[in-house]
């Protein structure tokens, strides 16, 4: 099916209607001294509020997401948008990199340089990629899905098409958050166009081959990651399980409200990062978090978005026993993402891990908190793959 070339360019009324949205937002009350212990915190989401309706620029974002190339194709009735940059010089190395939520493709704008032209960010020539970056359906300016089963399995199987139609046969695959997910996906159904896996997460919904009783096979350090998982989901995981389970009735009140929106958003990315829970300590901007979630705004995918919790629930990355991912992966432990397992847990079904890197810093947006860093270790993992 045709590629098309593709520009981001939002209407004026709809800039005009969120701004107008965000002058009369209906403020709740909050508890005195209570900080973020109940959720967002009011006076941290006024602030940023009002710069979103004063000082942030759409339009300026809009500019610099242009530069880099974008496109969309047709595949399985869906329509997917990606960004497609080559090298800076003739390669074979190719890598597909794949959001999650909340973020998009856009977490990726910083580390897209560090790829594709390695010589002028630190790296060598030979360092160089050429990157392909989707939009998951239901996300950002792919299309929304209409049916249920457009789960993580589908979605690889998209990409899969993806990168066949763009001549690349052999690929990295790298994701954190539901992209290390499709990812995995990737690396279990189509392991034959796989160079090798990144991962900065290992996702939730992973579950390798076990005796969970207390006379099984889990380790004492497997059964320690499982206590201190279930104890991170008790106190945070409220977000996860109701889009998992109930999504649409959530998604009236974040599609009608773009400051209910934000305080969804900006808990997760306080909470995920390496900013000890001070936004302003972010290695990433206000018009980061702003551009992100304007873009969920103006596309309408918030509901879209948090459907694939719902049918990563109903299909998990559960694997039988007897289950081997032979695919070379390679694993980067970022200080402040989220509860992650010991390398024995992922070893039940990867069986050729190369690299399992702990890193200085950083955290759960790891391309746009320490895009540098996630580079550096990227090249390290592809120096030694075979892209043939």
């Amino acid at each position: 099916m045709k590629i098309r070339p593709f520009t981001i360019q939002i209407v004026q009324a709809d800039i005009d209607e969120l701004k107008k949205r965000i002058s009369n937002w209906r403020e709740p009350d909050q508890l005195q001294a209570i900080g973020w212990a109940q959720g967002t915190e009011y006076e941290e989401l006024r602030r940023l509020v009002q710069y979103w309706g004063s000082g942030f620029d759409w339009r300026k974002q809009e500019a610099v997401w242009n530069i880099h190339p974008h496109y969309r194709t047709d595949i399985g009735g869906q329509t997917i948008h990606f960004i497609h940059a080559r090298a800076a010089v003739a390669t074979t190395k190719t890598i597909l990199l794949t959001h999650g939520w909340p973020g998009s493709v856009f977490e990726f704008h910083k580390l897209l340089p560090f790829l594709t032209d390695p010589l002028s960010h630190g790296g060598r020539q030979e360092d160089a990629f050429n990157v392909v970056i989707p939009s998951i359906p239901g996300y950002g300016f792919s299309s929304r899905p209409s049916r249920p089963g457009l789960n993580l399995s589908a979605v690889a199987d998209l990409w899969a098409e993806l990168m066949s139609r763009l001549g690349y046969e052999r690929y990295l695959a790298q994701g954190g958050d539901l992209g290390a997910g499709v990812s995995t996906c990737l690396a279990h159904a189509h392991p034959d166009s796989l160079a090798g896996i990144h991962l900065n997460f290992i996702p939730g919904s992973y579950s390798p081959p076990h005796d969970p009783g207390p006379d099984g096979d889990v380790t004492l350090e497997e059964r320690a990651f499982l206590e201190r998982k279930a104890r991170w989901a008790d106190l945070h995981g409220a977000y996860g399980h109701i889009q998992g389970t109930r999504p649409q009735t959530l998604a009236y009140g974040l599609t009608d409200s773009p400051v209910g929106l934000a305080a969804w958003m900006i808990e997760k990315f306080r909470d995920w990062s390496d900013c000890d829970g001070d936004l302003g300590n972010a290695p990433f901007s206000r018009d980061d978090i702003l551009a992100n979630i304007s873009l969920y705004w103006f596309t309408r995918t918030v509901a879209s978005s948090m459907r694939l919790y719902w049918e990563t629930r109903a299909r998990p990355l559960a694997f039988a026993p007897g289950t081997a991912i032979n695919v070379p992966l390679a694993v980067a432990l970022f200080p402040k993402e989220l509860p992650m397992p010991p390398r024995s847990w992922v070893e039940r079904v990867f069986k050729d891990i190369r690299r399992w890197t702990a890193m200085p810093r950083g955290g759960h947006f790891a391309a746009l908190e320490q895009p540098a860093l996630l580079a550096q270790d990227l090249r390290a993992f592809a120096g030694g793959l075979d892209f043939s």
